[in-house]
């Protein structure tokens, strides 16, 4: 299985990134690419810009990178309620090549924040939009209270919401030997 992993942010110190990380030890033995949101950095997307230079050569890019995959994990960072800036750029030049961009690949859709909702606004709004752009979401796992709940070495610390994340992990891959 080729799974494709991603934050969507561009902060060095994201804890998004870290959230994906730790996903990704639950399939190890799987080939995986993880994204840097940095190394998609395109122009602020504007139709002026669309008409005068076409696409951005990153967004085919990552568009190419989403076709050759089996899965995706993707990880949201919330600002102002909403997607970072970078990663909107990003889906809104890459919806404009192709408004299915996300090609009906299966999802693992996450978010984390250091608040008590947990990243709960882009969650909500993810929900309701990446479907529109050809997501299957197959679950979805919001971490609240990052400082509190999380550990650079061991990941998830609270029990309740680590066997949370665990039996999602295991029923996703289940589902996607079906």
């Amino acid at each position: 299985m080729k799974i494709l992993a991603f934050a969507g942010s561009n902060s060095s110190r994201s804890i998004n990134r870290k959230l994906v990380i730790h996903t990704l030890s639950y399939f190890e033995e799987e080939k995986v690419t993880l994204l840097d949101l940095n190394d998609f950095e395109m122009p602020l997307f504007s139709v002026d810009r669309e008409r005068n230079d076409g696409y951005p050569h990153k967004a085919h890019q990552l568009l190419e990178l989403i076709a050759a995959c089996d899965l995706m994990i993707v990880s949201l960072a919330e600002h102002n309620n909403s997607y970072t800036t970078a990663f909107k750029n990003v889906m809104d030049w890459c919806s404009r090549i192709n408004g299915k961009f996300f090609q009906n690949k299966p999802m693992l859709l996450m978010s984390i924040s250091p608040g008590g909702f947990g990243g709960g606004n882009v969650m909500n709004s993810a929900k309701a939009y990446f479907p529109k752009c050809s997501a299957n979401i197959l679950d979805t796992f919001s971490l609240p209270s990052f400082n509190q709940n999380f550990e650079e070495n061991e990941g998830i610390i609270h029990p309740e919401i680590k066997a949370d994340f665990i039996a999602k992990i295991k029923a996703l891959r289940e589902g996607l030997k079906k």
